[in-house]
């Protein structure tokens, strides 16, 4: 009866919104439209390198930020994965306080400092301070640390819809800038001298970097790895990974609320009888980016969650040293709620197995729908 009860009251919730909504959702562009990016020239890209050249030291210091409640998952694990990979920096994980930071919509790790630990360690700050999405854009004790870095010379990255936590800090008066597709308007404002750059994934502007979505911060890792180490050793990272080749470039209008993302939201939070929760193992020396796509993803489509599972309660150590909790306390998981380790898989090439994954499970809507939400470019699985 309680299922009947919910199932009930999620359909009444849609055929709400139909009669409500209805004029809304269908003055919504049909699709978005799909163009190939325009070019970037040389002295363009040449110009972005120069400006993340370590401020500070030869093997410089970067500290990616989190608050402890809510800081975006692949934001946090992407370039912290990418950037221990190449060996060319330190790079420590932070939180504003003590314990654990959750990630969202999924994972939980132990950040390796706080930030008071950090600045007792290093006066003189990071070299380089990475501002994933959080869960609010104004936590005082985030928005102090990072103005207090920049003050002191560290160049600050606002990864995807980090750069609002950048704006907030007071850092993007008067400069060029970038961010998700769904906050552009929100940003642009609250902050008016801000002045926005379609059409690129990386924006550089006097000591403060911003990037569009959520998967931009492997362009923009590599390009940081260039920065500090020159472009053989990006390349060589780049191959490691699976992407061979990458740049700014980017297609803004490829990425709106349309009307087929809308629908498929309705749907599928409707759609409660058929959610259901997919387990991955957590093993020790996991890839954090493979890990981080294939749980943010899975765990954006509004028909499930992604959560992981290992034998013990123990945090388990990733290929980079962080240490992840597991979910779930199991020796095993239903094989037909078991997603795949992805173990013999390029980092880089685990998203595109993820959302073949979706289409399948859920449809080629659902697997659009989450690549929007990435702000992702689809490409043809392997």
């Amino acid at each position: 009866m309680n299922s009947r009860r919910v199932l009930w009251s999620a359909l009444g919730a849609v055929a709400l919104v139909a009669v409500i909504g209805g004029a809304w959702i269908f003055s919504l562009p049909p699709a978005s439209s799909a163009a190939a990016p325009p070019a970037i020239t040389q002295d363009e890209r040449d110009a972005t390198v120069a400006a993340l050249k370590p401020p500070k030291r030869q093997r410089p210091l970067i500290a990616i930020i989190g608050i402890n409640d809510a800081t975006e998952t692949t934001d946090y694990l992407m370039p912290y994965g990418i950037l221990k990979r190449a060996d060319v920096a330190d790079v420590v994980t932070l939180a504003t306080k003590p314990g654990p930071v959750t990630l969202f919509p999924t994972l939980k790790v132990e950040p390796q400092a706080t930030t008071a630990e950090f600045d007792a360690q290093h006066s003189d700050g990071a070299d380089y301070v990475i501002v994933p999405a959080m869960s609010r854009d104004d936590d005082p004790d985030a928005l102090q640390w990072i103005r207090s870095q920049s003050a002191k010379g560290a160049i600050v990255i606002g990864v995807c819809a980090g750069a609002k936590v950048v704006g907030d800090a007071g850092l993007l008066h008067d400069r060029q800038a970038t961010t998700h597709w769904y906050s552009v308007k929100e940003l642009r404002g609250k902050h008016p001298t801000m002045r926005y750059v379609r059409d690129r994934r990386l924006v550089v502007d006097k000591g403060v970097a911003t990037t569009t979505g959520i998967t931009a911060s492997m362009p923009m890792s590599l390009t940081l790895i260039e920065a500090i180490a020159g472009p053989d050793k990006a390349r060589a990272v780049g191959r490691e990974i699976g992407l061979a080749e990458w740049d700014a470039r980017h297609e803004s209008d490829a990425f709106k609320f349309t009307r087929p993302f809308a629908l498929t939201a309705i749907r599928n939070t409707a759609a409660v009888w058929a959610h259901e929760q997919l387990g991955i193992e957590l093993k020790g020396g996991v890839d954090e980016v493979s890990l981080a796509l294939v749980t943010d993803a899975w765990s954006r489509t509004y028909r499930s969650r992604a959560v992981t599972f290992a034998s013990t309660a123990d945090a388990q150590h990733s290929r980079g040293g962080l240490r992840i909790l597991p979910d779930q306390v199991a020796a095993d998981w239903p094989t037909a709620r078991l997603l795949p380790a992805n173990e013999n898989v390029k980092p880089a090439e685990a998203l595109d197995h993820a959302l073949a994954g979706i289409a399948a499970r859920y449809g080629t809507d659902t697997a659009d729908f989450v690549a929007m939400q990435l702000e992702y470019p689809k490409h043809p699985t392997p």
